[in-house]
């Protein structure tokens, strides 16, 4: 069987994905690893349901064509978007087996048990929010939860100007954050709904109450990955372990290596892929 394992292929619409990466990375290293990042069509948040799920076909089916027969979709965008027509529609048609996951679904499933107000914040891009995908999946598991959302525009484009530590970026992550208050004041868990949002932990931390939980989607994905591969062995037969890592991009590699290793923690080199 070792002829048709594959890496795991990991998809986002740019750099955020790779604070999901290294926590899966770090979780189960054994594993290889494709990431690819469509930064040449970057972003994905503000553009139609249609226009997402084309767009991330066609990069899970790059990621297919590499040998990966599963891929995790690490990007709010795509799996509010995107995720669910895959799995329905096109997976059906392949003949081998495969599997896309995606990032909303683990955090969602655990954030009933963290919540003690029954009130729970999501903060993410304009597009996942008004997707609803979150108060949707949350209101699957735990029905008796009040889901209170807030989109943040500015927040990717700060990270990705490497912002995010200035004194400037206060100013917008105060903002963002007494708008999702402001909603609700009993609320005692807050999911960061996209990526990008990790790396703003800190700053997020100094606007809102001591006792709130902040939920980052990387090490719960991960767990959930590893749990995953766990109850379906024949999946994680087919996942090739030689511990590499490959990194590509629809847009300048010298670009991607550059911004990438402020998320992912480490330099990386990548590769150019041409759509």
């Amino acid at each position: 069987m070792a002829e048709h394992t594959g890496p795991i292929g990991i998809f986002d619409s740019g750099y955020g994905g790779l604070t999901v990466f290294k926590e899966i990375a770090a979780r189960l290293p054994q594993y290889d690893y494709i990431y690819l990042g469509d930064n040449a069509r970057v972003p994905y948040g503000n553009r139609s349901f249609e226009t997402v799920y084309q767009y991330t076909l066609e990069c899970v089916n790059h990621l297919f064509d590499k040998g990966c027969h599963l891929v995790i979709l690490a990007c709010n965008t795509a799996s509010a978007k995107a995720l669910r027509t895959i799995q329905q529609q096109d997976l059906p048609k392949k003949e081998e087996l495969r599997r896309v996951l995606g990032v909303i679904r683990p955090t969602t499933e655990l954030v009933g048990e963290l919540s003690l107000t029954k009130h729970v914040g999501v903060l993410a891009t304009t597009g996942t929010v008004s997707s609803l995908s979150y108060p949707v999946e949350i209101g699957k598991f735990y029905p008796d939860l009040s889901v209170f959302q807030q989109a943040c525009p500015m927040w990717v484009p700060l990270v990705e100007n490497n912002e995010h530590q200035s004194p400037g970026a206060d100013y917008f992550i105060k903002q963002g954050l007494d708008n999702l208050l402001e909603q609700s004041p009993d609320i005692d868990v807050i999911i960061l709904g996209c990526t990008h949002y990790p790396l703003l932990i800190n700053k997020i931390r100094e606007y809102v109450p001591e006792n709130t939980r902040i939920l980052s989607q990387g090490a719960i994905v991960a767990e959930r990955l590893e749990d995953y591969l766990l109850r379906h062995p024949e999946m994680a037969a087919r996942c090739s372990k030689n511990g590499s890592q490959s990194f590509f991009t629809t847009e300048s590699a010298t670009d991607f290596d550059r911004h990438a290793a402020i998320f992912f923690g480490k330099e990386v080199r990548s590769v150019h892929l041409p759509l």
